[in-house]
Parts: structure tokens; sequence; C-alpha cells
């Protein structure tokens, strides 16, 4: 188990069973908004949970019944100038988001409340969602003047299409779990009071499969060049050739290769 930070500044709480590691944003006061404090966390756990050779799956939920996560703290990041929003609040976010999105194991997003603005983005970032019948989704940034800042321009349409994507973006209106379920945005409605039972689930159906197919399944299918350069390493590393150029080295002398 991982927490820190304070009660008012909100914590991360880590908890990993049977292979399944469970983040909970703890901050329910403030709807389960995003301080600098809390996603510094939330980046170090992810970081934790990619080297964790025994977690499979990963859900990320918020604390209490009201809200998933209701965006970044507007108090946090309207007190800064524009550099500074760039530099350590726009850049952080994107980071963090981009570090969930890209983890080796498949990732969950349980929701449950609102999830709006920098929390739709989080839960864009994760690979599954599954909403409880209650949940309400936005994007309402330009609603106070800005807009989208952690690749909900790009993940939302991704997720729904363009033209749906610019619906949200562009109204700031809310959506409710059964749009956002023909839409797309979401892979399935929980009733209320299994949303968590559901997502376990889910989790425990991903990690009894072989792990590193999984994994290289979420890797093709992301189209992660990285993952799939490294594959394709690994592949021929492991071929008589590959054996035979490391003994050749080894034993410094030419390496006789076969094709196999």
């Amino acid at each position: 188990m991982i927490e820190s930070g304070t009660p008012s500044d909100g914590r991360v709480h880590l908890s990993i069973d049977n292979y399944i590691a469970i983040l909970t944003l703890e901050r329910p006061a403030k709807l389960n908004a995003l301080g600098p404090a809390m996603l510094e966390e939330l980046e170090g756990i992810v970081d934790r949970i990619d080297r964790d050779l025994e977690v499979r799956v990963v859900i990320v939920t918020g604390a209490g019944d009201r809200a998933f996560c209701v965006g970044a703290d507007i108090n946090a990041w309207s007190a800064l100038d524009p550099l500074d929003m760039w530099r350590s609040w726009v850049r952080t976010g994107h980071r963090v988001l981009r570090r969930l999105a890209g983890l080796r194991q498949p990732t969950i997003a349980a929701i449950n409340g609102y999830a709006f603005g920098g929390g739709l983005e989080l839960a864009l970032a994760t690979d599954i969602r599954v909403a409880a019948g209650s949940a309400t989704f936005a994007m309402p940034e330009t609603t106070i003047a800005t807009l989208p800042g952690w690749a909900g321009t790009r993940r939302l349409p991704a997720a729904i299409g363009a033209a749906r994507a610019k619906q949200m973006i562009f109204t700031g209106a809310r959506i409710d779990a059964a749009t956002a379920e023909g839409w797309g945005l979401i892979n399935e409605i929980a009733p209320d009071g299994i949303l968590m039972s559901r997502a376990i689930e889910f989790a425990t159906a991903i990690a009894a499969n072989a792990p590193l197919a999984v994994q290289m399944a979420k890797a093709s299918i992301d189209g992660d060049d990285e993952a799939l350069e490294a594959f394709a390493g690994v592949l021929a590393a492991g071929s008589e050739d590959g054996r035979e150029g490391i003994a050749a080295f080894r034993e410094k002398r030419p390496p006789r290769f076969s094709g196999r």
C-alpha cells in the first residue's frame, strides 16, 4: 500500500491483491479533484506498477460515490501564470497520463459519479471503462474559457469520433452513462452498488490469461512502436543466429549464421 499527502490535498491509495492493482483517488470532499501532490503521487505509483511483475491488471477509481474525478483542481492551476501553467501543470499532466496509458498491464477505469475534464481525460488514458449507471461525463473547459489540457482533444475523438468529441468540448454539456455507452466512451454500465465488483470481475478474467500475451496484444493494438521493436529484438536475440552472434562475440571469432 502507498498513500501520502494530507486529507485536504488528497492522496492516492494503492492496493495489490491476486495480480490486480487498485488505484484509488482519495479526495472525496473535493470530488477527487487532482492537485499537484496527487499528480506527483500518481506518477510514482504508475512507475512502481510498471516495474511490478506480479501485477497483471490495474483498476483506477475514485473514493466515494459522488465522483470518479472532476479533473484538475481549479484553485491550483488558476493561480499560475501562463508559462508556469505550461511548465509545471499541463506538461506534468500529459506526462502522468501518458505513463498510465503506456503501462504494460491492461488498465480499467471504474467510473463512479462525475468524470469531468481532467477526470475524463484520466479515464480515457485507460484501456477499458466501466461506469455506474449514475455516472456523468463532460468536458466543460470551454465554459470557463480554456480547453482540455491533458490530451483530451486527441483521446476523446479517438474514442467516440470527431463529431461527438466536438459536441462535448464545444458545448461543455454533460452526457449520462447510457449515452456514453452508446457513443463508445465506456464499455459497459454496471448497476449502482456493484461497480467495483464488475471491474474486479473484468480484471480477474484478464489476469487469468497469459500475462505476456495480453501485454503484447495491448502494445500491438495501441501501435506501440517501441514495444514492437523490443519484441522483434527479443525474438531475434533468442534465435539460433542470436545465440551464435553472442557466442562469436565472446569467443572473438567471425559468426557462422544459419538463418534459424
